[in-house]
Formats: structure tokens, sequence, C-alpha cells
């Protein structure tokens, strides 16, 4: 692994005590440019995280790249996000005004409890890395990268996300308690907001984005390939428990994620426990279930386990 991202993980590792399975995954999603989905109760790290991984990551500059953070509530307006056209008098002629949607990483937390046409906003951008204004388009960076928060357990006021959004989240990650002895070291050492602001940039764009050609060259080998689809197709047309199961890009980005799980484990190939590991946060969230008292996680780890036995093990 390179030493900036050694450098970046050790950081993050800093902020959110006793979690670095679930920094190791959030540095996964920025190596290859997808979009994170962070869901946990409140109080647990989801956006000072969110914070620390701006704050680590450099224009090239040695400059913190460009943040942006939506407090997403239920008056807020598509254009409040993605921008809007403003007559000026001085130039007798209307000028665009950019939204917070035009940065590097954007923070949307508590994206479900804004409306779903706030929500579709989002769409454009997570998926092109465009933003359509009236007939205009315009480009955002290469670097465009969404984190956002939501809380499982509130749904008063609260507007669930659609499978369409939710299917081009990369991962979806829960946090989750800090065990006894790091809840304890939390306790000990303070505030997180507190060290946030000693934070400096330990990687640049630009490496990131040498990163991503590297894991592109990883190997996922096609007994794994096959796997993948034969889950795909169980989930669509033999369980049950879902009503709406994966689709391509599901099984396209657990490729992604299988290519840079390996990348930070120092390997050119992936693994059928690699697979294994990554099914719940990679595929769980696109499932849409006939009874939602079902548990996606646990339904998509006994799938993905049962054809890893049967087809490689």
């Amino acid at each position: 692994m390179e030493q900036n991202v050694i450098n970046l993980i050790n950081q993050l590792n800093t902020i959110l005590i006793g979690k670095e399975d679930k920094i190791r995954k959030i540095v996964s999603n920025i190596l290859i440019g997808g979009n994170l989905l962070l869901e946990d109760i409140p109080g647990v790290g989801k956006t000072i995280v969110a914070k620390a991984l701006a704050k680590s990551i450099s224009d090239g500059k040695n400059k913190p790249i460009k943040f942006s953070r939506i407090q997403a509530t239920p008056d807020l307006l598509p254009y409040d996000i993605t921008g809007i056209d403003v007559y000026d008098t001085k130039k007798n002629d209307f000028v665009f005004k950019p939204g917070p949607i035009f940065t590097e990483i954007l923070l949307a937390d508590e994206l479900n409890r804004t409306t779903p046409k706030v929500q579709s906003a989002l769409l454009q951008a997570m998926a092109e890395k465009l933003v359509t204004i009236g007939n205009t388009t315009y480009e955002l960076s290469e670097m465009f990268f969404v984190i956002a928060t939501q809380n499982p357990v509130e749904t008063e006021g609260t507007y669930p996300l659609p499978a369409a959004q939710l299917d081009r989240f990369t991962c979806c990650i829960k946090i989750g308690y800090p065990d006894f002895d790091n809840e304890l070291k939390i306790f000990q050492i303070g505030k997180s907001e507190e060290r946030l602001v000693d934070l400096k940039p330990v990687i640049s764009t630009d490496i990131i984005l040498k990163i991503r050609k590297k894991i592109k060259e990883v190997e996922v080998n096609e007994k794994l390939q096959f796997t993948i689809t034969k889950i795909c197709e169980t989930t669509r047309n033999y369980n049950k428990d879902i009503r709406l199961g994966l689709s391509t890009r599901a099984g396209l980005m657990m490729i992604d994620m299988l290519k840079a799980n390996a990348f930070l484990n120092d390997r050119d190939y992936s693994t059928d426990q690699d697979l294994i590991d990554l099914s719940e946060d990679v595929w769980a969230h696109r499932l849409i279930l006939i009874n939602p008292q079902l548990n996606a996680r646990e339904i998509i780890s006994r799938i993905t386990r049962s054809m890893v036995r049967k087809i490689i093990s």
C-alpha cells in the first residue's frame, strides 16, 4: 500500500477510534470514486469522519480540497443544492450562482429528512458528475464525492431514499458503537471535534487519481465474476424475501470494491473471503424486501456465503 494511503487511514483512525475496518471501506470508496451512505444512530461519528476525510486530502497545493455540507431539512429546495440563475441588473442578463454541489466532497447530512424532489437533485451529479440547470449542463470536479448520512431509527418526518438513489451509493456503512476499551479511550482523549482542527492534508487529489488507475489493474478472477453474477441472479429470481434484487450496477460496484480492498491489502488479486466481507456493505442497502421487518444484511450475507461455498469452495 502506498504511504500516502497509510497516512490517510492512520489520520482517520485518530478521529474515528477503534473503527479501522470501517475507515478502510470509506477510503476504498474515495479511491474508486464512488459515493458513500453512512447509516447509523446519532453520535457515533458519521459527520465528523466526513469532515476529517475532507481535511485529509489536498488540492495539490497542500490546501484541503473544497468541502460543502448540506443539512437536509423538509423545507430545502433543489436549487438550494444545485444553484440557480439570478438576474443581474448590471449585466442585464441572468447569471448562474452555483450551489454547494459544486465542490469536491459533499456531505449531505440526514439526507432522508429532505423531500424526494431534493434527493433526486443529487442523482445526475452522483451518476455522471454533471449538473443541469435550465438548458445548461455544468461539469463537476473529477474528484466529486458524495457522503450522505441518515438515521434509520427515527422515521417521523423522513422520506425514505428511493431505490434508484440507493443504487448510486457504492456502499452503505454502519459505524456502530465502539467497544468498551475504545469508548473509554474516547472519553479520556476528548471530543473528535477538538482533534479535527489539527488535521493536515496527507494525500493529494493527483495521487488519488493515479491510484484509481492502479486499482483498475487488480484482478477479479472468472470464478469470482461468475459468483457475483449468480448472486445477482439469485436475488432477482430465486428468493421469496426479496421484491427487488441487485442491479448490474451493484455487481460492477462490487468488482470495484473488491479491487480497492485488495489494493489496501497489498494484493493484486481478490479472494472469495473479500466478497463475503464486503457483501453487506456493498449490497444490502440495494435490496427491496417483501417484508421491511426482515434484515437485508443477514439475507445478502447468507446468499453470498451459500453461493461462495457452491461455486468456489
